[in-house]
């Protein structure tokens, strides 16, 4: 039996009733982006039950007979990051959000790391990924400096021009930002970005990002399911996020369409287990750049891919579609944004039609996925595994 979870990074249904105490009015990310497009073509989606969770639209998406069942699930943790957001799925409850740095990193910190990696660093300052490489690209190019940034999220960025001074050199260097970011100045994740100047003359960031995050404080449902003696195949960002934690195997992804192909070679593969796949693009290509019209895509192009999926699901195979937060495109800024998470189960034993309902955590959907494997619990979240199974 395999569990598989796949993660629409940052694919919000509906803000939650907290989302102006994290300065988000007004956000949705599905319901904005269906309307900012005329509507979308997502039959799959849909025919799963997508548009009968609650506060989809009004419920004007609704299908009659949807082959799966459905819900949406509220964060209980505070923040709306990606490591807060998977953790949570995980089994874990982050009480103290992770700390930001809107005006940059201290002084104090930036002088310790420098003199750390032996070199100056650029930026420093909260920023645009595509902007701040032409804002400081010249100067980088030219002296080698890392272009250093973050944002509204517990990120500390490097970019680098990987064609003059290595992709080796970018993971040292945020190897070392990984090290250091901890106790006074914690940080959630340190984020790998290389870029390249393509053959017209443009500056283009590759698909070989690296997330570095902190290890979880606490075992998670990966932990559980290798210690029943179970797989943990991670597509994606997935091992980078729990620090490979609990991790047995893993790849990444170049795109989320490579994403759906390695989950289809993990359905393959002749094991037991839990798979958990996150398809980023949603959120750093389309969420983050405030592109509704790209983001609308992006969702045509996974429906497109579901039914592939399904297909190689086993008799006793379930799959989970979710996010970890929000990301309104047509909102302002480029932050993450506060908002439920939807939740779709299909497998050939899962009851079609079940309404799930508002569920209080994401940890309910890692209840579940240990529940139906057999590996114990984290302590933290509710699972639904009873209601769902015929």
């Amino acid at each position: 039996m395999k569990v598989l979870i796949v993660v629409t990074d940052s694919l919000g249904v509906g803000a939650m009733p907290d989302a102006p105490n994290y300065g988000d009015y007004d956000v949705d990310t599905f319901g904005h982006i269906w309307k900012f497009n005329g509507g979308l073509h997502i039959p799959n989606m849909l025919k799963l039950g997508w548009g009968n969770i609650e506060g989809i639209l009004d419920g004007e998406l609704k299908t009659e007979d949807p082959i799966g069942s459905f819900g949406r699930m509220a964060e209980a943790s505070k923040g709306k990051d990606t490591t807060t957001g998977h953790w949570e799925i995980a089994g874990l409850k982050t009480e103290v959000p992770f700390k930001t740095y809107p005006d940059g990193f201290p002084r104090e910190f930036m002088d310790k790391y420098e003199e750390a990696i032996g070199i100056r660093c650029l930026g420093n300052c909260t920023a645009s990924g595509t902007q701040i490489i032409e804002d400081y690209g010249d100067e980088h190019e030219a002296t080698g400096k890392p272009i250093v940034y973050t944002s509204a999220d517990s990120v500390f960025q490097i970019a680098m021009n990987v064609q003059k001074f290595g992709l080796d050199t970018l993971y040292r260097y945020c190897e070392t930002a990984r090290e250091m970011l901890v106790g006074e100045f914690a940080c959630g994740r340190v984020i790998a970005r290389p870029y390249i100047v393509n053959e017209d003359g443009e500056r283009e960031r590759t698909s070989d990002r690296r997330d570095y995050s902190v290890t979880p404080f606490a075992e998670t449902i990966l932990n559980k399911v290798e210690q029943a003696g179970l797989t943990v195949y991670a597509v994606g960002k997935i091992s980078d996020i729990f620090n490979g934690w609990g991790v047995t195997e893993s790849v990444h992804n170049t795109d989320d369409m490579n994403g759906v192909d390695n989950t289809l070679e993990a359905l393959d593969k002749d094991f037991n287990g839990f798979i958990f796949t996150n398809l980023v693009d949603f959120d750093s290509k389309y969420g983050h750049r405030r592109d509704p019209k790209g983001y609308g895509e992006n969702i045509e192009r996974f429906d497109r891919r579901l039914p592939e999926i399904i297909e190689h699901l086993g008799d006793d195979d379930i799959l989970f579609i979710t996010a970890d937060h929000g990301n309104d495109p047509t909102y302002t800024g480029t932050d993450h944004t506060r908002e439920y998470v939807p939740l779709i189960a299909y497998g050939k034993k899962v009851k079609a039609g079940v309404d799930l309902g508002t569920r209080a955590s994401f940890a309910d959907l890692g209840a579940t996925v240990c529940d139906l494997l057999g590996a114990g619990q984290t302590g933290f979240g509710t699972s639904f595994k009873e209601e769902i199974l015929k």
